[in-house]
């Protein structure tokens, strides 16, 4: 069952399932491709389904680069912390949280948009980016491709928007990769906390806690299938212990002052 699947628990059901439903229940990261292209009727239509997800005051700042040509995967790959499954990927989207359209439509109507400086503005490029990639990811998927998210493009921001031309005011939140999933990959739908870790009704209840342990138990041997060590809880505070476990990404707000998104 797809919900016993997610949540690494045999007994998890859901009586509720659809086609869309199983396809979400599915998600797993793929970082090994066939050899098959991803093509522009599938680009157009992955664009479509972000084009269909929330936007704050129909803002729509954000935009996407559809990156294919080989070298130019290499190099940010490179950038994007020598992921070579970038470089290997058909098709690498890179989503970009854009508050440039807005800043060249009000010089074209001879205005100023001083609210793009502020903080809020830029979570909004953010939030909006994340939730038209999601709709990509999901409507790749349904289509039988296998994507995977890289958050990586943030270590090296200035060098990325350098490589990809982007203008001031905009920054690369974050790459997809995309391509037919190669079947012989070791990888399997990751279990993700259990519901009532993550659910609270009406108001936050910390002892949900209590369920982290039995998460911890599950993801220790999804991982031990794979080679891996380490339960949830080890990996989770050893991500965030501090500035050395951000690969770069501590700088974030200077650099993004320096594209042009004070976010004051």
């Amino acid at each position: 069952m797809p919900a016993a699947a997610r949540y690494g628990d045999p007994a998890a059901t859901l009586d509720v399932l659809n086609d869309v439903l199983r396809v979400q229940l599915a998600h797993r990261s793929v970082r090994s491709f066939g050899p098959r292209d991803v093509g522009e009727d599938e680009l157009a239509a992955l664009v479509a389904a972000a084009q269909s997800a929330s936007t704050s005051s129909n803002l729509q700042v954000w935009s996407v680069i559809a990156v294919r040509d080989p070298e130019r995967k290499a190099r940010l790959a490179t950038l994007a912390g020598n992921q070579r499954f970038i470089a290997r990927a058909p098709l690498f989207l890179v989503w970009i949280a854009d508050l440039s359209r807005v800043h060249r439509l009000a010089e074209r109507a001879g205005t100023q948009v001083t609210a793009v400086d502020y903080l809020e503005t830029t979570i909004v490029g953010f939030v909006d980016t994340a939730l038209a990639a999601q709709n990509a990811a999901v409507a790749a998927e349904s289509l039988g491709l296998g994507t995977v998210f890289v958050g990586a493009v943030r270590n090296r921001p200035e060098e990325v928007a350098a490589e990809l031309g982007l203008p001031p005011h905009a920054v690369a939140a974050f790459g997809l990769a995309v391509g037919e999933p190669d079947p012989t990959e070791r990888a399997d739908v990751k279990p993700r906390l259990p519901r009532d870790a993550v659910l609270h009704r009406e108001r936050y209840d910390i002892a949900a806690d209590a369920h982290i342990e039995t998460y911890d138990q599950r993801l220790s041997t999804y991982n031990t299938r794979f080679g891996l060590d380490g339960a949830w809880s080890d990996r989770a505070l050893a991500r965030l212990a501090g500035p050395e476990s951000m690969a770069g990404r501590h700088r974030l707000r200077e650099i993004l002052e320096n594209l042009g998104l004070p976010s004051r």
